[in-house]
Order: C-alpha cells, then sequence, then structure tokens
C-alpha cells in the first residue's frame, strides 16, 4: 500500500518448490534463538513462511511497513508466482488524441491551467494502434457511450475543455471526440508480464473494450477523493482508464499464453464471494459472530457492484503454468 492510496504492483515471489527457504524476516524464530536441532518435520512448511512479499513502488518506503516486506521501485526479474498490477495501468502516461477533419491530432495541454489545443498529426506507431484498437465512432454518436465496466464514460471534468483556436482569437466549439492512446501501457503491461518466470500476472482496473470505446474519454483528475480537472500541475491525480483488451493483447504475445479477460464481480464470485447475507438465525445463537459475518457480506457486496468497484476489469496472464487452474470458474 503506498502513501497515494494506490498499491502499485505487488509481486509475491515464493522459493523454489524445491527449497522453500523463507526470507529471514518471515522465521518464526528470528527474535530469539534458532530451535535446538531435531529430527525434520513431517508436516509442509505453511504458505506464509514459503512465500515473499515485494511491494514495487515509486513512493519511498512506508516507515511502519513490516520489515518481511521487500519495497523496491522497479519490478524484479525471475518472478515466480503471483504478480498483481492494482490500478497501475490507468496511471501509466498516455497521449490523448482528437478526431479531426484530416485524422487523429494530438491533445495538448497547458500543464499550469490545463487549458487544450489541438496539435500535431499522431505519428505512425500511434496512428496504427489508434486503427486496430480505437475505431472513428460512427456518425451520430452522442458520446454517452459505456465504458464497459459497470460506468458511463468519464466525461472530462468541468473546466477541462478542448479550445482549439479560430482565425478570430475566439475558442471553437470542442470536438469531444477523443482517443485515449493505450500503446504505453501495453508496452508497461508486457515488460511486467516479462519479469514473470513461472505464475500468474494480474492486472485490476477500470477500463473499456475495442465495440465500446468512451468517445469523450475518460480522463480526469481526482484529489481528496473528489473528482477535479485533470490539470497536470502536481496537485492532482490524473488518470485515464485502461483499454483492457489492447493491453491483455500484449501481455499474450509476451507470455504466449491465453488470457482471461473478467470483471471483478464474476472473478470474485468465481473465487467463493458472494455477498450474501448471514442468516437471521445466528444473530440469537453468536451476535458477535453474525456482526463479523454481516460486514464481511457488506465487504464482498461492495466489492462486487456492478457500478462500483465490481465494476473492475480483471486481466488474468498465465506464464509457463497451465492456464486452466486460473481460468476455472
Amino acid at each position: 500500500p503506498a502513501r497515494s492510496g494506490r498499491s502499485g504492483l505487488i509481486p509475491p515471489r515464493s522459493g523454489s518448490p524445491a527449497t522453500p527457504t523463507p526470507p529471514a524476516a518471515a522465521r518464526p524464530w528470528l527474535s530469539s534463538d534458532p530451535p535446538s536441532a531435531g529430527p525434520a518435520p513431517s508436516a509442509p512448511v505453511p504458505l506464509a513462511h514459503r512465500v515473499r512479499l515485494t511491494a514495487v513502488e515509486k513512493a519511498p518506503r512506508p516507515a511502519d511497513l513490516p520489515a518481511g516486506i521487500e519495497w523496491l521501485d522497479g519490478i524484479p526479474d525471475g518472478i515466480t508466482g503471483l504478480l498483481v498490477a492494482t490500478e497501475w495501468l490507468d496511471n501509466v502516461p498516455l497521449d490523448v488524441a482528437v478526431h479531426a477533419a484530416e485524422g487523429w491530432r494530438y491533445l495538448l495541454v497547458d500543464p499550469a491551467t490545463g487549458a487544450e489545443t489541438v496539435g500535431d498529426p499522431v505519428d505512425p506507431a500511434d496512428a496504427d494502434w489508434l486503427a486496430r484498437w480505437w475505431p472513428v465512432p460512427a456518425a451520430g454518436t452522442d458520446g454517452t457511450g459505456s465504458t464497459g465496466s459497470g460506468f458511463r464514460a468519464a466525461r472530462p471534468a468541468e473546466g477541462s475543455s478542448l479550445t482549439a483556436r479560430s482565425g478570430s482569437g475566439r475558442p471553437e466549439p470542442p470536438t469531444g471526440v477523443r482517443a485515449e492512446i493505450g500503446r504505453t501501457r501495453d508496452e508497461a503491461w508486457a515488460d511486467a508480464v516479462g519479469h514473470v518466470d513461472r505464475g500468474l500476472a494480474l492486472a485490476v482496473d477500470y477500463g473499456h473494450l475495442r465495440d465500446d470505446r468512451p468517445v469523450n474519454g475518460t480522463l480526469t483528475g481526482y484529489r481528496g477523493g473528489r473528482q477535479v480537472p485533470p490539470v497536470p500541475d502536481g496537485s492532482r491525480d490524473v488518470t485515464a482508464h485502461v483499454a483492457v483488451d489492447s493491453v491483455a493483447s500484449a501481455g499474450e504475445r509476451v507470455a504466449r499464453c491465453a488470457y482471461d479477460l473478467v470483471s471483478q464481480r464474476e472473478a470474485l464470485r468465481a473465487l467463493g464471494a458472494d455477498g450474501g447475507r448471514p442468516a437471521l438465525s445466528l444473530a440469537a445463537s453468536d451476535p458477535v459472530g453474525y456482526v463479523r459475518a454481516l460486514a464481511a457480506a457488506s465487504a464482498v457486496a461492495e466489492l462486487t457492484d456492478p457500478a462500483g468497484l465490481g465494476g473492475h476489469w480483471w486481466l488474468r496472464q498465465p506464464v509457463g503454468v497451465d492456464p486452466e487452474r486460473f481460468m476455472a470458474r
């Protein structure tokens, strides 16, 4: 967990299956003398003693982070286990383009005020990405398309408008048709998957699919938990939803193994989290247990709400393992 409230990348790595040696911080005798020599235990080593947790984050290491969790500013190589990227891809920087009569052009922004103007035509690499992954909306589209994640398209926050200048110096009406070029996110995810030797790479983010791209894009800002104009002045988080199908394709090319793309609601329910309320009879026989079960059910309901957190996409990319183990419903 980062100070910003985002979890970043957290790729746990286990030791070799043949020699499951835990890190020193995970050994139960760390604070005292090692146990006396004796026969090897017959029970398997608990999972908590075999897994090493590594947080990957640009922010400084929190002072109260447990010593057993490693803190790096880059993804380590040779991961065996699970790589989790939670709301990471939506913060990978990208370019925004607007569609003009002559084609896609870059959208420029004043970093101090957020004022937007139309720039040069997009370069060939970005044009190729747009042609494949972000088709031009059909004529007559009203600009209220769904993001595919349970939310309606996030329009630019108030105060952020396209201001192409006319010869008279007055702003022309905004076009409203814009695209967020996800090529940098594809490259970031492909690189992350490339750090996994064997295991599962999991990306969790809000996003959309090719046939349902938001006409106005999703670029916006957040500060203190509130939506604000996406002004890149360093005072707020500037973010945009993810073209999850494009990202998935990039990871698949690296892993050479089929991916799985489902909603968080579907993924958590497949893991047994149904959010059902506990039986009312439990309140009489075990009041404390009933309260705990009710709190757990409320948490699951929030995590699986299709109009909220349940609208996250889960992109599961196996690497060097049987994908059926991760794709089962």
